[in-house]
């Protein structure tokens, strides 16, 4: 069995193909509900955020489970294969670092950020309720759920951390200068446009509109940080007095359009505007940057205002970077044991057999055996089948992920007859033990 990932993300890809995979959650539960169509895969997790598309899966075979990952994220996507030079792809020990790297927040546009590992849990979650993850995935994502935890708890890589929203508001800040006295316009009113605010409002900025699909959700956030609620179809109306404009919705289309766009700025008489678009799929249609007097940025374009702090969290990054190899390794021993375990438990299951049917023929000759005795002899008969064992069992986990396995796979089931378990077959095999 193989643990592999393949996907995109903001190192490999532009934002305008990474909205083409960008995914609901209703998407992402109906695919893994179909996963059984995919002959190679076992198990499956899908992470989508507005960074990255990632599946993650065991196969039965590196490159046929890669090919067929491939095909799975295009029928999922509807991407064309001209998307495919985006695409990377990890198998082993370097999926499982990659994995643990991004619940760390290592691989995150913003090294640190909070969001990705609930993300991340959020993910594993509906797959394992739809039931497309089993032991291996099981075990790899608890553990970087669980290092996740560890990384923000252990290190200060968090209290360095830049956030995307942050981001956009000192790139305002950059462009504009000081934002005491300005007008700004929030398209969305969830996490991100809370936090853009915020960050906002510390730099004095005099007045923030909310607009939303949701007016009453509009309200609630103006409420909090003392803005004002509008519609969202008034929202380019009240844009006429706004210096930024700042969208994140989850809106699968663009919300600001060229045409709407060109009449805004002929209203307000070419006057600039300034627009950062942090969502994916993005709401900012590309061609509003065509326009007179507008200033339009993506999230693509914030990764100059989060270079800046970088230095700030190498050496917590670093810190980091370690807890994730420690992981790696110890995961990596873990998974080398999974594989040998059904062969493993065959091996001690062929022994406990044996085991029962000779003390059967033993207790037809003593017919006047005490209970006491007879759990004696169970005892003894499962110390001796338990210390024959031993050895073999060792070394045959030894061999897991070296040059041995496969030879020690062949030895093991060709001298224990491992291909036939079951009891009434061993009783038909005339098996001896070799000093017989």
């Amino acid at each position: 069995m193989a643990f592999l990932v393949i996907g995109l993300n903001h190192k490999t890809a532009p934002v305008e193909v990474r909205e083409c995979f960008s995914l609901t959650r209703e998407v992402v539960r109906d695919a893994l509900l179909h996963l059984d169509n995919y002959e190679v895969l076992t198990e499956a997790v899908i992470l989508s955020t507005c960074n990255r598309c990632e599946l993650y899966a065991v196969a039965d075979d590196v490159e046929e489970g890669l090919g067929e990952m491939k095909e799975f994220l295009f029928d999922l996507t509807g991407a064309d294969e001209t998307t495919e030079e985006y695409l990377f792809s990890y198998a082993q020990e370097d999926a499982a670092t990659h994995l643990f790297r991004v619940a760390a927040s290592l691989d995150s546009l913003v090294i640190g950020e909070g969001q990705i590992l609930s993300q991340v849990k959020a993910a594993y979650t509906l797959a394992k309720e739809v039931g497309a993850t089993s032991t291996e995935l099981n075990l790899l994502f608890h553990h970087a759920i669980a290092l996740g935890k560890r990384v923000r708890t252990e290190t200060k890589i968090a209290f360095q951390s830049v956030s995307v929203s942050y981001a956009a508001v000192e790139l305002a800040k950059t462009k504009l200068g000081e934002l005491t006295g300005k007008c700004a316009l929030l398209f969305g009113a969830g996490k991100m446009a809370r936090l853009t605010a915020e960050h906002l409002k510390s730099h004095s900025i005099e007045k923030i509109f909310v607009a939303n699909r949701s007016f009453d959700t509009a309200t609630a956030l103006a409420n909090e940080i003392g803005g004002e609620a509008i519609n969202l179809k008034d929202a380019l109306a009240v844009a006429k007095n706004a210096d930024i404009i700042v969208t994140s919705t989850g809106a699968p289309h663009y919300i600001i359009r060229p045409w709407e766009t060109r009449k805004l700025m002929a209203k307000r008489r070419n006057r600039p505007l300034f627009i950062i678009d942090i969502a994916v799929p993005r709401d900012v249609d590309p061609e509003v940057a065509e326009i007179q007097g507008v200033t339009l940025y993506n999230i693509d374009a914030l990764e100059s205002v989060v270079d800046d702090h970088i230095k700030d969290r190498e050496n917590e990054a670093a810190v980091a970077e370690k807890m994730v190899a420690e992981e790696v390794d110890y995961i990596v021993k873990r998974l080398r044991y999974l594989t040998f375990r059904p062969l493993m438990a065959e091996l001690a299951a062929r022994a406990e057999t044996i085991r029962e049917r000779e003390v059967r023929r033993a207790l037809s000759k003593f017919s006047d055996m005490s209970e006491s005795d007879l759990k004696r002899l169970n005892q003894m008969t499962r110390m001796i089948v338990r210390k024959l064992l031993r050895l073999p069992m060792m070394e045959l986990n030894a061999s897991a992920g070296t040059v041995r396995q496969d030879f020690y796979i062949n030895a093991m089931r060709s001298l224990f007859r491992l291909e036939n378990i079951g009891e009434n077959t061993v009783e038909r095999d005339n098996y001896r033990y070799a000093n017989e």
